[in-house]
């Protein structure tokens, strides 16, 4: 078992990077990058200035990992290092200079002029192989006292310790990390916390811009939430702040509020906002599993029963009508239960319009998903009965004298369950991932529209962080569904003698 899964999370993790290695590749190299200004207003306002134009592109372009990008102030600052006499002027002495300077680090600089000013910068296109290194190696950021390097508090303390926090209680707690609380708990799921060993996935752009990937997926949505905030000072005010997320803030950039909160001497005062909605990947998930519960509690009986009326004008009316469902096309579906939903039951037919906070909202989403998967289960759980129905043990059952009901009850639902259980965990990361049409219609703010949403806005960095996700809890799901299937039947062994 242990050698099983060992082999197994190893091939998983060639999986994942093969994955998202093409999908980067893919994205990277193939998606034109001027698309990703298509739908940002601030770039739009700069067509007649074509300066600060170049700049907004370049500095968006390195942001994104396209290329590396020094201004004139930053080339110059370079540049000075070997010829001290060097200015930010565009006349030829600085540029004598500046390809002197360019030609010495090599690697593929090139020297440029901006068109109005006609000052000088320079830029280094990034290879598709750099860059798809880079963003391994930056993936997993683990967080240590000598993470934050700031020349202008060279008196920061560093330490990682236990403490009883005046603001979260007890919690680990770092100084010279990136993040004050590096292991918390409190009321919210899944209520144990940590920040030691993170994901950096890249920063959202132009949606979303400038989060972090995870932060777009994990953070509340909807409006700030205010409530009860007792800060490291002692004192308690209503707040929207997220105390939790304290990250270190140079204390030059401090303002009177921070000090005010914080004390004069606590550098961790840049914080995140509390929302009122919960996060894309928390809704999400509310409406995949309570759809696979839906789709499981009414495909499996029907199943059942199909398989016990063999033959009968049940089986064939429900074959019937279960072939005709999955011949509908789903966004049929989709509106025909959303107005039956809300015409006749009250229920609201748009997510915004009740909110997260009413589990109204999350009825008629997760109801469709569950409906749409029922169809398919229903019929392959009853091929799956018919098939078994001709086995050894079976026609053994029978001449034991045991009833059709008997047998299915005692003998083939129960090995039926195998494969069902196993199935379970994938269900559920296929409800999440394929909601694209359900999210979209009703405005639901999940996880299954915004890689849709993130290719139509070209924000790459968003599609490699989804497809990343996407990848690692479908892979993950497998694993869990061999696991599950083990505990169902001890018979089944997951080791080489004992099969796969």
């Amino acid at each position: 078992m242990k050698k099983y899964i060992i082999e197994r999370l190893l091939r998983s993790l060639v999986s994942i990077f093969l994955v998202t290695t093409l999908t980067y590749a893919i994205v990277f190299s193939l998606v034109p990058r001027k698309l990703i200004f298509k739908q940002d207003a601030n770039y739009n306002k700069l067509a007649k200035t074509p300066d600060m134009k170049t700049n907004y592109e370049n500095t968006i372009f390195e942001r994104m990992g396209y290329l590396e990008y020094y201004t004139s102030k930053e080339l110059q600052a370079k540049a000075a290092k070997t010829n001290p006499t060097v200015t930010t002027e565009a006349n030829a002495s600085n540029e004598k200079i500046y390809q002197d300077y360019i030609k010495s680090i090599g690697r593929g600089w090139q020297l440029k002029r901006f068109e109005e000013s006609k000052e000088f910068y320079a830029t280094r296109e990034i290879p598709l192989y750099e860059r798809v290194w880079n963003f391994y190696a930056n993936l997993i950021q683990i967080d240590h006292p000598w993470r934050v390097q700031d020349k202008s508090n060279p008196d920061l303390p560093r330490y990682i310790r236990l403490e009883n926090d005046k603001s979260v209680g007890w919690a680990l707690v770092g100084s010279g990390t990136i993040h004050k609380y590096l292991v918390y708990v409190n009321g919210q799921f899944p209520y144990l916390h940590q920040n030691l060993i993170t994901l950096n996935l890249g920063t959202s752009y132009p949606t979303y811009g400038n989060i972090p990937v995870l932060q777009v997926i994990t953070q509340g949505q909807g409006r700030a939430k205010t409530e009860q905030v007792t800060f490291p000072t002692g004192v308690t005010k209503t707040s929207s702040v997220n105390i939790y997320s304290r990250t270190y803030k140079s204390p030059s950039q401090a303002d009177a509020r921070d000090k005010a909160n914080y004390g004069a001497d606590d550098p961790y005062t840049a914080t995140q906002t509390n929302f009122t909605d919960p996060s894309m990947i928390s809704s999400s998930f509310k409406i995949g599993i309570i759809g696979v519960i839906i789709s499981y509690v009414l495909g499996l009986p029907l199943g059942l029963l199909m398989t016990r009326f063999k033959g009968t004008w049940f089986d064939s009316l429900s074959t019937s009508a279960m072939t005709f469902l999955l011949a509908l096309p789903s966004v049929a579906v989709i509106y025909i239960v959303r107005q039956t939903g809300s015409s006749i039951f009250g229920l609201p037919n748009a997510f915004p319009i009740l909110g997260a906070a009413d589990m109204r909202s999350y009825i008629l989403p997760a109801f469709i998903l569950g409906f749409l998967a029922v169809p398919g289960l229903a019929l392959w759980f009853r091929r799956y009965l018919v098939d078994q129905q001709s086995s050894d043990y079976v026609r053994f059952a029978r001449a034991k004298g045991l009833s059709e009901a008997e047998i299915s009850k005692k003998h083939l639902f129960k090995n039926a369950m195998v494969p069902i259980v196993s199935g379970i965990p994938g269900a559920i990361i296929f409800a999440i991932a394929g909601a694209t049409l359900t999210e979209t219609v009703f405005a639901f703010p999940g996880m299954g529209k915004m890689l849709i949403d993130s290719i139509r806005a070209a924000n790459n960095a968003m599609v490699i962080g989804l497809v990343f996700i996407f990848t690692s809890l479908s892979i993950i799901s497998l694993l869990l569904g061999d696991i599950l299937m083990t505990i169902i039947d001890p018979r089944i062994k997951l080791s080489s003698k004992g099969g796969k």
